[in-house]
């Protein structure tokens, strides 16, 4: 089971591969593009800067989790009886009943409020760069004249350079520089933040399994042989 830890160590190099792979301009044919909400924001140099501050900024909690981590799944590991990596609903009855309930149950909170503390840094640089992502979209279907634009995973065709996300990320740029990592006291992050917040780290893993494939395919090609 991939820790969030390791989601946080390898989250500025996902950015960064994500947005190496985006192409730099888009030339939108008709009147029609499509968005990626979550790609664009990923590419901006705002979330990529704020995810490497977050990692310096909150090194303590990231590592406190980490060492909790550690001691909750070794708490829990003897009731993982048919060593999948996880606990099963008809393992957790022994969990219920052990000795080591209070302390699973002390360990269990004490990871969810750092992780909590760590993603909370995360949603409101995510939340500073989304509002202004109307403002954003108005400006580049402006200027490539486009009167609508659709999710790609509602559309069943598009032709190449539909996707404008990239465009979206250039003026993203020029609207939020840069973010700040450390919510107010007082700071609620907006529903649609959050949820935009799970769709970018939702991503970031995806890439993040991609490139140990990659690396992995071709750690397992054969060496060319000299003559």
């Amino acid at each position: 089971m991939k820790t969030f830890t390791k989601l946080l160590a390898s989250g500025a190099l996902a950015l960064g591969a994500l947005a190496a792979t985006a192409p730099a301009t888009a030339q939108v044919q008709g009147r029609i593009a499509t968005a990626d909400v979550s790609r664009a924001i990923i590419g901006t140099t705002a979330l990529q800067t704020a995810y490497n501050q977050i990692g310096t900024t909150y090194a303590a909690q990231i590592e406190q989790r980490q060492t909790k981590q550690q001691q909750l799944t070794q708490l829990l590991q003897p009731f993982d009886t048919n060593s999948n990596g996880q606990l099963e609903e008809s393992e957790l009855p022994a969990v219920q009943n052990s000795p080591q309930l209070a302390q699973i149950q002390t360990l269990e909170g004490e990871v969810a409020a750092l992780t909590n503390q760590v993603n909370a840094a995360r949603i409101y640089a995510v939340e500073q760069i989304l509002a202004q992502y109307p403002a954003a979209v108005t400006e580049v279907t402006a200027q490539q004249q486009i009167v609508m634009v659709l999710q790609p995973d509602t559309v069943q065709y598009a032709a190449e350079g539909a996707d404008i996300s990239a465009l979206i990320t250039t003026s993203l740029n020029a609207k939020v520089p840069s973010v700040g990592i450390v919510p107010p006291a007082d700071w609620r992050p907006t529903r649609n933040a959050a949820t935009i917040f799970q769709e970018i780290q939702q991503t970031l893993v995806a890439a993040q399994i991609m490139q140990q494939q990659q690396a992995a395919q071709q750690q397992q090609q054969p060496a060319p042989s000299g003559r």
